[in-house]
């Protein structure tokens, strides 16, 4: 699984990068872990999964985490999270 997570501001890409994971883990488990990673390779706090968030996530293989979504200031618009390959 390879998932794509891209920092945001002003319609502008800030920073990228693809988290891949070739163990034998659940979907799921994953795509948390690979947040995780992201989150420390940006140095940043893991956002909260609100029911809005799932829900794109779900429709789409693909979620944005804006300034609700984590508890600290964030200085960009939004972190997108995309599974590119499963």
């Amino acid at each position: 699984m390879r998932i794509w997570f891209k920092i945001f501001k002003d319609n502008h890409l800030l920073k990228d990068t693809v988290i891949t994971d070739d163990s034998d883990d659940t979907r799921t488990h994953k795509i948390f872990h690979a947040l995780e990673q992201a989150c420390y390779e940006f140095d940043l706090s893991k956002p909260l999964w609100l029911d809005s968030t799932i829900t794109e996530f779900k429709r789409h293989d693909k979620a944005r985490f804006y300034q609700d979504n984590f508890v600290e200031e964030i200085d960009f618009d939004f972190l997108e999270i995309h599974v590119i390959e499963e």
